[in-house]
């Protein structure tokens, strides 16, 4: 993950299967179109204990890090992010009060004193979504309109996570801040879409 470090925009894909929720996580190329595979998410569904697995790519011979929930599926539950050799990168949860009217999240890095909180950008978006998800038959017809995270640290923007217009799930992930580790980054990310309806 060295290279990707330098870097300060990633996209990030859905691929769709029905066994596993995968992500491709890729550079952006001059032209704005995926550049280099930085990054695989692996994620089987319907497991008890919420488990992703981020490799190097799709053959899935080297970790890059993995994502575990705390505890077993809960509306509020906390997921802990370590690196490859098993040290705690950091973690995040979600606030499922506030998550109410717009989703919030809490990214937090190891040994850091604060927090980091991401947040819907649009209230009316946010309802409107919402209120998508109570129709019948939705699960099988995506959410086409664009949102938006900012995730923000005492008033300074430190990463936007923009979903791109259309059928498939794809992100923009950009971050605002060098000293965020990519790794933590990317897996908020992926579980802005992963864990969005839990």
């Amino acid at each position: 993950m060295g290279l990707a470090q330098t870097q300060h925009r990633f996209l990030v894909r859905q691929k769709v299967t029905l066994m596993a929720n995968r992500y491709l996580v890729h550079t952006v190329g001059p032209d704005g179109e995926e550049a280099e595979l930085v990054a695989f998410a692996h994620q089987k569904r319907m497991a008890l204990k919420e488990q992703f697995t981020f490799y190097t790519d799709e053959s899935r011979r080297q970790v890059l890090f993995t994502v575990k929930a705390r505890q077993v599926i809960d509306l509020g539950a906390s997921y802990d992010v370590h690196g490859a050799s098993g040290s705690r990168l950091g973690g995040f949860r979600k606030n499922f009060g506030a998550s109410l009217l717009r989703s919030t999240w809490h990214l937090s890095r190891e040994g850091a004193a604060g927090e980091t909180t991401g947040q819907e950008r649009s209230e009316r978006l946010a309802l409107l979504r919402r209120a998508w998800e109570f129709l019948p038959f939705t699960d099988l017809i995506p959410f086409i309109v664009p949102y938006h995270f900012d995730f923000t640290e005492e008033e300074r923007t430190v990463m936007t996570v923009d979903k791109i217009f259309g059928l498939r799930d794809r992100y923009v992930l950009d971050i605002a801040d060098p000293e965020l580790d990519r790794r933590l980054a990317i897996a908020q990310a992926v579980a802005l879409d992963a864990l969005q309806s839990r």
